[in-house]
């Protein structure tokens, strides 16, 4: 009879696992809080600025692609309210707002460009 055991924790666990706390305790430093949110806001802001530039050039997937980026930009916006209930380091919270805000910039002054 074959007993189940379950297996062994590799060194890729237990990294991926620690690596929320590690960066919580990197950003502890102003400096590298005020750039890592930096990133995040440009790497989203090319992010949305690039969707709309594809979808676009390829006019029959408008509807979707809002109707998509409306979705994701909402539940962002849901997932906050836990967030912001959490107690400790905010973190979290402010990474979700400078990705949606660098999205919906994107978004928007790609839409600007269009008219």
């Amino acid at each position: 009879m074959n007993s189940f055991r379950p297996l062994q924790r590799t060194r890729l666990q237990q990294n991926l696992g620690g690596a929320w706390p590690r960066l919580e305790q990197w950003a502890g430093n102003p400096w590298r809080r005020l750039s890592l949110l930096l990133i995040v806001l440009l790497s989203t802001f090319f992010l949305g600025n690039a969707v709309s530039t594809i979808i676009g050039a390829r006019a029959f997937l408008d509807p979707p692609a809002a109707l998509i980026c409306v979705v994701l930009i909402e539940l962002a916006i849901r997932l906050r309210r836990p967030l912001l209930q959490r107690g400790g380091d905010r973190l979290g919270l402010e990474l979700l707002d400078m990705t949606r805000i660098g999205f919906c910039y994107g978004l928007l002054l790609e839409g600007f460009k269009l008219l």
